[in-house]
């Protein structure tokens, strides 16, 4: 197995999941199999199904019957898995977020320490690039963007300023896109402000939330009662609808509730406080230093 990215949290998701070994889990963010990997080796009997979008990962497949792979967004997960014949699992594992090999890979375009393209596709054959929403997008879709998805201050005068340079010429390659935008950035905080510009960028491009929701949406019904969810996010947007959604079963946090005033949330939190990484395992591992875990078992 190639070693492109390391785990975060490993041994609390381990933990979390109460592997049985003849039990079937799902993977749905496969990447270089660093959450798999020890999965399976504690399945004796029990089946893998693993999912990812990124055609990169096939060279870290693991190679055994029992392992089933859908190179497809987890958005798609319930169907997959009536495909390879289990309509229901006893756990779900997903790290979400960008791999560290797809940060590195300079011409995959997640990262602006690049000279690279303004890309940012999870799937290499979707069609919708990061130029291309920084070169159409109107100014208030772009200021929506950069406003919810990055929590950016000035949003507002970050969206006119790319409209304003985009006139003169447009947007393909990252370094020219960052010098564009460089009135917008805050003095002493330009890889912080740089991030959250890329950050909401990614998640545009590949429709991270609702790629999300449509999972959360699913886990319920592809979940065995008494199965867990264990999801790692790494920024506020993601970590509330995972907080709410196993709290409520809604992406608001309000409980719903039946005709008797029972309450219809699906899981229960396995962790009341969220878990986060170690000053050790930040100090060997600093991509994880935003990591934040939820456990949740199948009511």
């Amino acid at each position: 197995m190639s070693e492109y990215h390391t785990p975060a949290l490993l041994n609390e998701c381990i933990d979390g999941l109460a592997i049985k070994p003849d039990g079937i889990y799902a993977d749905i963010t496969y990447g270089s199999g660093g959450h798999s990997v020890p999965i399976f080796k504690l399945l004796s009997t029990g089946h893998l199904i693993a999912f990812d979008q990124d055609s990169d990962v096939f060279s870290n497949l693991i190679n055994n019957e029992r392992f089933h792979f859908a190179n497809h967004n987890f958005r798609y997960t319930k169907n997959f898995l009536t495909y390879f014949g289990f309509p229901k699992v006893d756990g779900i594992i997903a790290d979400l977020g960008v791999s560290s090999h797809q940060f590195d890979v300079a011409d995959r375009g997640f990262s602006f320490r690049f000279a690279a393209d303004l890309d940012m596709r999870m799937n290499r054959n979707a069609t919708k690039t990061a130029s291309e929403i920084l070169n159409t997008y109107p100014v208030n879709k772009l200021q929506e963007m950069f406003r919810t998805y990055g929590e950016i201050k000035n949003a507002a005068k970050l969206s006119r300023v790319i409209e304003q340079k985009r006139s003169n010429k447009e947007f393909k390659e990252i370094k020219a896109f960052t010098g564009a935008i460089d009135e917008c950035i805050p003095a002493k905080s330009e890889n912080k402000y740089l991030a959250k510009v890329f950050q909401a960028l990614r998640i545009e491009v590949n429709n991270e939330m609702e790629a999300l929701k449509d999972f959360l949406m699913q886990s319920p019904g592809i979940i065995k009662k008494g199965g867990r969810l264990v999801v790692i996010t790494y920024h506020s947007l993601e970590d509330r609808l995972v907080k709410n959604f196993i709290r409520a079963g809604t992406f608001k946090g309000i409980v719903e509730t039946d005709i008797y005033g029972n309450p219809n949330a699906p899981f229960k939190a396995v962790n009341r406080k969220v878990i986060t990484p170690s000053e050790e395992e930040i100090k060997n591992n600093n991509r994880a230093r935003s990591a934040k875990l939820r456990i949740a078992e199948r009511l």
